[in-house]
């Protein structure tokens, strides 16, 4: 029914092979033809029976306090003993993974299926991947490329993330995660822990509904983009325009650094199997520019980081990603 990545006792992944999406190194992958229900997916994923709950983050003696503080802690699925996993403020509401996967599997009316779930950062951090059954092929009987989608939800037990639901495009020869804002439509929808999820179901759906209108507008961008053709001359001033060379005097590293990752550019855009059937197009050029940040980016902090960006959470990812759009759209 599913497979299992290398795990530590606390729950988290190590390593992902390459060509499956991004967020697959981080958890649990499923066999979709198994049509599991949320409670199979959280007990295979050890997502279940955690008990996160608040306890009050007691003072020394002697010492005063003007601020209730309050320990975030959980039930370790692995050993059964008791993990402090962040300390809050009083506003904060605890999220049971139950109710954030429940939430998850409402929003599309039980019509998709767990795909793959997961935690990171030591429990810290849940999500799950369920797929929808809305996706593209552009060029059909020739470059036969397919985009297919998925909806990502995932929250915090520290206080670093609200609850959220993203509908995230994958291109799936190379598992792009193109996560790119597009005006007009809506991509994501958030609850604050210092609100409930109680109740927001209908409003997430409201607005998780228009991201089928973000999937329609992203299929027209796409074509757009793969119907632009593209010189290399056109090419090479796109990447520089993106990531400009270190001015003169600058540091050699810098000047090195710059160098490998254009070097890994090109190399994906003019070589990589990946790109083969769309180089020469200005969607090839956004796939080859995306495919480095996802598979070949070194991450800001050390791991930590480079799990963000690979499951698509990183807002500083996605950042970079809409900057490579805006200067792609340039083209067309």
């Amino acid at each position: 029914m599913a497979h299992a990545l290398e795990q530590d006792e606390q729950g988290n992944t190590a390593f992902a092979l390459r060509g499956e999406p991004a967020w697959h190194k981080l958890g649990q992958v499923f066999d979709k033809e198994q049509h599991i229900t949320t409670a199979e997916m959280l007990e295979l994923a050890h997502l279940n029976d955690w008990n996160v709950r608040l306890e009050e983050l007691s003072v020394p003696e002697g010492y005063r306090s003007s601020t209730q503080q309050q320990m975030v802690i959980r039930t370790n699925p692995f050993d059964k003993g008791t993990d402090v996993l962040a300390i809050v403020g009083n506003r904060y509401n605890v999220v049971q993974n139950e109710t954030l996967f429940d939430f998850g599997d409402a929003l599309l009316d039980g019509g998709a299926d767990w795909e793959s779930a997961g935690s990171i950062k030591n429990g810290k951090v849940v999500f799950g991947s369920l797929t929808i059954p809305k996706e593209f092929v552009l060029d059909p009987e020739g470059a036969n490329d397919k985009t297919v989608s998925y909806l990502l939800v995932h929250t915090s037990h520290d206080g670093s993330t609200a609850v959220q639901a993203n509908i995230t495009p994958v291109r799936v020869v190379c598992q792009n995660t193109l996560n790119m804002a597009l005006n007009g439509s809506k991509q994501s929808f958030k609850i604050r822990h210092s609100n409930t999820v109680d109740g927001k179901i209908q409003l997430a759906r409201e607005t998780l509904g228009l991201t089928f209108a973000h999937m329609d507008n992203f299929e027209a961008m796409a074509k757009s983009l793969f119907e632009t053709t593209l010189t290399d001359i056109q090419f090479d001033k796109l990447v520089k325009s993106i990531y400009a060379e270190p001015e003169v005097g600058s540091a050699k590293s810098a000047l090195t650094v710059w160098n490998d990752k254009i070097d890994t550019i090109y190399d994906l855009y003019q070589n990589g199997a990946t790109n083969a059937n769309i180089t020469g197009t200005a969607w090839g050029a956004l796939n080859a520019l995306t495919e480095r940040i996802d598979y070949y980016r070194t991450g800001r902090k050390g791991s930590e980081s480079i799990v963000a960006a690979a499951s698509g959470f990183d807002p500083v990812v996605n950042a970079e990603k809409a900057r490579i759009l805006s200067a792609t759209l340039a083209l067309v």
